[in-house]
């Protein structure tokens, strides 16, 4: 499998906006279990949990 600058670009954009995510919840006002269970979210559910964190988490983080 060739690495594509593409797939690599990919890559990169999915892991800043994984990043993001993960600082965003842990800066956010939500409880302490709140916040392990959006990370968990975010880390399981990667597109998946970056698109409901940026619509549904608190408000408060952006």
């Amino acid at each position: 499998m060739q690495l594509t600058f593409e797939g690599g670009l990919l890559g990169f954009i999915h892991l800043a906006l994984s990043l993001w995510a993960i600082i965003s919840v842990i800066n956010s006002k939500a409880s302490g279990l709140g916040k392990v269970i959006w990370i968990l979210f975010v880390l399981f559910f990667p597109v998946i949990g970056l698109i409901i964190w940026f619509f549904i988490g608190p408000k408060s983080a952006r």
